[in-house]
């Protein structure tokens, strides 16, 4: 099956709306406005087409930097993929176009951002973390040797006999 991926510019219309669904899966929804422009001879002008809106979604990691990083207003590009959600209420079928978001970020010709990188914490066990501080010690505390001395597993750590 073959995604259709696309990219919207536009702006932010609605507060981020971040919620946990399922089993405590992140998920961060926003609805995108998105205005053309065209020039037009006989007004000189640029003038506004029709104004096209789309929700979008965001999940997992990227629903976390959205909830943090993006705001009604914002001026954002998103590339992501075209699905179409349906339901059923009332006994009426509804579907709408929704964009499955796989990045999103400001856009920058309409003004400046900076970025924070996230820095990932890596939980450790406390046998992880026993077992990491034995080899600095014992690294530490080892005498340097020269390569043809070292073990088998080329660590410098030789068994004592």
């Amino acid at each position: 099956m073959t995604d259709t991926v696309m990219h919207m510019v536009g702006h932010v219309g609605t507060d981020v709306d971040y919620r946990k669904v399922g089993s405590g899966t992140d998920l961060s929804t926003f609805r995108l406005a998105t205005t053309p422009r065209r020039w037009d001879r006989n007004q000189r002008a640029y003038v506004d087409g029709t104004t096209s809106w789309i929700t979008v979604q965001c999940w997992r990691t990227l629903a976390l930097h959205v909830r943090d990083s993006i705001r009604r207003g914002d001026p954002v590009l998103v590339i992501g993929k075209l699905k179409t959600e349906e339901w059923t209420k009332d006994d009426v079928r509804n579907s709408r176009f929704v964009l499955e978001a796989v990045t999103v970020g400001h856009d920058l010709n309409r003004g400046v951002s900076s970025f924070e990188k996230v820095v990932r914490q890596v939980e450790a066990t406390v046998d992880d973390s026993a077992a990491a501080v034995e080899a600095i010690e014992r690294l530490e505390n080892t005498e340097s040797v020269s390569y043809d001395e070292r073990d088998a597993a080329g660590t410098g750590l030789r068994s004592a006999s």
